[in-house]
């Protein structure tokens, strides 16, 4: 039993698309946010520590050598030969539309690069932008823009110091489709003040709107954010393991089956985090989360969960 079979990951997808393995390619291309910069605030959301999934981060190398080095690790574990080139770090459209070009195309200039997905939040998306990464479509490029909306709740979204509200996220969505881009949401369980029902109604408004893709991950505790000052004073209280595959698995039987789960957990480095302590072993959690929804299907009869209602 593998979690594919519960669960359409990108993984699968892509080997349907192409027939053959294709792997993420994780980039920092030196770009800041909004958020950081002054724009809209200083220091980023509560969360925020960029070190806790681009360890290496702030003395980027070139595009291309980030793409060597990392094709060269990915063969060795895996095989593959193809890559999609995953511009993470911060907000990766936050510049000029020539700046990003060049960016961009220097990665699609490597052999093996199928296309690109670009991170970034829905208050960074201008037509230019945009008609630049549809045009990369229409060369026949894969292009993933992967918006970071987290929650669907105004609250918690200035809870946390997101800088930004669902009606950006709806905007932005709309403006993904209207060009036939491939919309991929993050969203992120065990916010502060939110529970699993709040999880759950975020993902039917995204749902609402249309996506393609989905990255749901915890909330990870890391060093040099808000959030750690926070949760050292009792003020948040860290998911338990249980808690995370129980939403999670909810969130993967509500999810209509050709949407594409990039990710189902999240994991970061032991030298940043602090809590939950699971957070640092990604299969512990997958293999979890693939045997909760193997019980499911068990208890179904038929290996397919229907929809459950939302609970609070």
């Amino acid at each position: 039993m593998t979690l594919a079979q519960h669960v359409n990951t990108f993984g699968q997808a892509l080997l349907r698309r192409y027939g053959e393995r294709v792997h993420k390619v994780a980039i920092d291309a030196g770009f800041t946010c909004p958020n950081r910069d002054g724009t809209l605030g200083r220091g980023g959301c509560t969360f925020c520590n960029n070190a806790s999934f681009s360890p290496h981060a702030r003395e980027p190398r070139s595009v291309a050598d980030q793409i060597a080095a990392g094709r060269a690790v990915i063969r060795r574990r895996t095989g593959a030969q193809r890559y999609i080139a995953y511009f993470q770090a911060y907000t990766n459209t936050y510049g000029a539309v020539e700046h990003l070009d060049r960016l961009y195309r220097e990665a699609l200039a490597e052999p093996d690069v199928v296309g690109l997905a670009v991170g970034t939040r829905p208050d960074c998306l201008d037509d230019p932008v945009l008609d630049l990464l549809a045009g990369y479509r229409d060369e026949g490029r894969e292009i993933w823009v992967e918006l970071g909306l987290q929650s669907a709740f105004d609250e918690t979204l200035r809870r946390v110091r997101r800088g930004h509200g669902f009606a950006e996220y709806r905007a932005a969505a709309h403006a993904i489709h209207s060009r036939g881009l491939a919309l991929c949401t993050h969203l992120i369980v065990g916010l502060p003040g939110e529970s699993s029902w709040h999880a759950r109604t975020s993902l039917e408004r995204v749902l609402e709107l249309g996506v393609d893709g989905l990255k749901v991950h915890p909330l990870h505790v890391v060093r040099g954010t808000r959030l750690a000052v926070e949760w050292r004073r009792g003020g948040y209280r860290p998911l338990t393991l249980e808690e995370y595959v129980e939403t999670a698995c909810d969130i993967v039987e509500a999810t209509p089956p050709e949407v594409e789960f990039h990710r189902l957990t999240g994991t970061a480095p032991r030298s940043v985090l602090l809590a939950p302590e699971w957070c640092a072993w990604k299969w512990r959690v997958l293999n979890a989360i693939e045997g909760e929804l193997a019980r499911r299907a068990g208890q179904a009869g038929s290996g397919v969960v229907g929809r459950i209602p939302l609970r609070r």
